[in-house]
């Protein structure tokens, strides 16, 4: 029985039409790199400080202390948060008394911003914070007004599969585009706060849904070989170019509501891939819509000047493609086995802590010395390499090592950033570039990785659960960024240490690379410990004689093991070796053992 790839061989692999879905979807995906990351500039706080009202009758010298000293980065400077009380330093105004002459300004009585705040309009003339006075007291509702964009990211990633599964890839994909564009631009209206809040929640919602959609729906069409390079490189160098146009936007644009509503604009012109992009063959196969499906297929083999065969769907093949059912697993099979539980714990820390770290960067941009936009440029330009360098080494080199070299790089190099000496702030921007490097390229090995670690039982709720942990890191990722305001280098030292740590535990997981995808959970790669190489190597000892073998527990097996002491290989399946007739395993470096 053929199966949907071999039924379409013979469009090729790389032709027109796959050039053409290529591209398309790709850059369907360029709007979602700078509506995720548009917070950076619409959530930006300017310096500020208390407004002291121009009625006021002050002298100048007093005007020009009427605000208490604080230090910041080892340097004295205004309080953003408080004045000195203003009744009391215009009656010493009125006395004639001088300040810090006359007077002990460190005896004077202190008062909030009773009067508003001046923000300064040096690199923006207006962001959500200087709008609503988002600061001192209220400081907390920026960072939660980017935890809610990634609340609502959250929600869009449980319904965006449903949404298409049921709807198709095609109408999810144009819908949920049109939400992101569509309430985008609304919150240009914002009239307070809530509105603007509830509004980018939405927008999250539509942001990752369509980004889902597109993803499945290319690797749906695409062939083989050809939809790995579109989900490691496509989808990934896109959205970097997406990031990238951010701050050009940014900076031409310094006024928020103007900028989201350019932003808004490219969206709008996705309309048009309506009639280009298809909707996916294996979609309406599933649904039983063949003619469709079909119609479809042909009108690619028109465009790569290939002729289609006269049957393309055997009827019998139609049948089977379309009532293939698997068996039901449930989310808890994640936690079944010993194996299995500690591969999807494991796989949560890692998801978590990555997404801490990508977003924590990203979104750390404004508060790095030199020019803000400029740096959110690189922070964006340093993904290309990164997603290159990621997919050359998924190709050539073992998972776990590439996963933890990229992650001990860039959680290493953000320790380091605390080290550089003030003047030297370059050095530190160029250490936090090659975290954000070493960052993203594991954020992009482990999307595969992950896939890779679960059987197909239960390989998409695997990956599911395991994105959802990467929403909550992406939650949690404004309050590291938050706590700069306590520390300049406390976030740096968090997600550093939260980084290598991540390293060190990504070795423990089991090694995917060139080995066959396993079926069933019984078939699923071991997690490594010494638990259980204590397990294994104890049935080799010379002292253990004849005993059964734990490890075969993962074939099904049972049998038992001459005593030997030599050192222990991974097991592979029975079917794998013969030895003189007989079915074995070859489980150490020396023997093969008959069953």
């Amino acid at each position: 029985m053929r199966d949907y790839d071999e039924m379409t061989a013979f469009l090729g692999e790389w032709g027109p039409f796959q050039r053409l879905i290529f591209f398309l979807l790709s850059a369907s995906i360029i709007p979602n790199g700078f509506n995720g990351l548009s917070a950076v500039f619409l959530t930006a706080t300017p310096e500020h400080r208390c407004r002291v009202p121009d009625t006021a009758n002050l002298s100048s010298a007093w005007r020009n202390h009427s605000l208490p000293l604080r230090l910041q980065d080892g340097r004295e400077v205004p309080h953003s948060c408080r004045r000195y009380r203003l009744e009391t330093i215009v009656n010493f105004s009125a006395l004639g008394l001088e300040p810090g002459r006359d007077v002990d300004l460190e005896q004077v009585e202190q008062e909030g911003c009773l009067n508003g705040w001046e923000f300064s309009q040096d690199i923006y003339l207006s962001t959500i914070v200087t709008e609503w006075n988002l600061v001192c007291e209220d400081d907390w509702k920026a960072p939660l007004t980017i935890s809610l964009f990634f609340g609502g990211v959250l929600v869009g990633s449980f319904i965006s599969g449903q949404l298409s599964d049921r709807f198709g890839r095609k109408n999810v994909l144009f819908v949920t585009m049109g939400m992101q564009t569509g309430f985008s631009f609304l919150q240009v209206f914002s009239k307070n706060y809530e509105m603007f809040a509830v509004l980018f929640f939405l927008v999250g919602m539509g942001q990752i849904s369509n980004y889902v959609a597109a993803f499945v729906l290319g690797t749906e069409i695409l062939g083989k070989s050809v939809r790995i390079i579109f989900s490691t490189l496509g989808v990934c160098i896109f959205y970097a170019f997406g990031y990238m146009l951010l701050p050009l936007f940014a900076y031409f644009i310094r006024d928020w509501r103007m900028l989201l509503l350019a932003l808004t604009v490219p969206g709008l012109l996705c309309v048009v891939l309506w009639w280009f992009i298809p909707e996916s063959p294996r979609w309406l196969i599933s649904q039983g819509r063949f003619q469709e499906a079909e119609v479809i297929i042909r009108k690619a083999a028109g465009l790569n000047g290939i002729v289609a065969p006269s049957t393309i769907f055997d009827s019998s093949e139609l049948q089977d493609l379309s009532s293939k059912k698997q068996q039901s697993h449930s989310i808890l099979d994640l936690l079944r086995t010993r194996n299995i539980r500690m591969v999807t714990i494991m796989s949560i820390i890692l998801w978590m802590t990555i997404s801490v770290g990508y977003f924590g960067l990203s979104l750390d941009t404004p508060n790095l010395h030199g020019d803000v936009f400029l740096n959110c440029f690189l922070s964006a330009l340093v993904e290309v390499p990164a997603y290159v360098l990621a997919w050359l080494l998924l190709r050539h080199l073992p998972r776990r090592y590439s996963m933890a070299t990229a992650l001990f790089l860039g959680g290493s190099v953000l320790l380091f950033v605390q080290l550089v000496p003030p003047d030297l702030y370059y050095l530190a921007t160029v250490l936090v570039m090659v975290g954000k490097f070493g960052i993203t390229a594991a954020f992009s090995m482990v999307y595969v990785y992950t896939a890779e670690l679960y059987p197909t039982v239960v390989r998409n709720m695997g990956v599911g659960v395991s994105s959802t942990a990467s929403r909550l890191g992406s939650i949690l990722s404004p309050y590291f960024i938050y706590l700069g305001a306590y520390d300049r280098f406390l976030p740096y030292i968090l997600m550093g240490s939260l980084t290598i740590l991540t390293a060190i535990l990504t070795l423990f997981l089991p090694e995917s690379f060139g080995t066959p995808l396993p079926d069933t959970i019984d078939q699923m790669l071991r997690v490594k410990g010494w638990q259980q190489a204590l397990d294994f190597c104890t049935a080799h000892s010379p002292e253990a004689g004849w005993q059964r073998n734990k490890k075969m527990d993962s074939f099904l097996l049972e049998t038992r093991m001459p005593a030997t002491s030599h050192g222990c290989q991974s097991l592979q399946p029975v079917e794998g070796n013969q030895h003189q007739g007989k079915r074995t395993i070859r489980s150490c470096l020396v023997w093969d053992f008959p069953v």
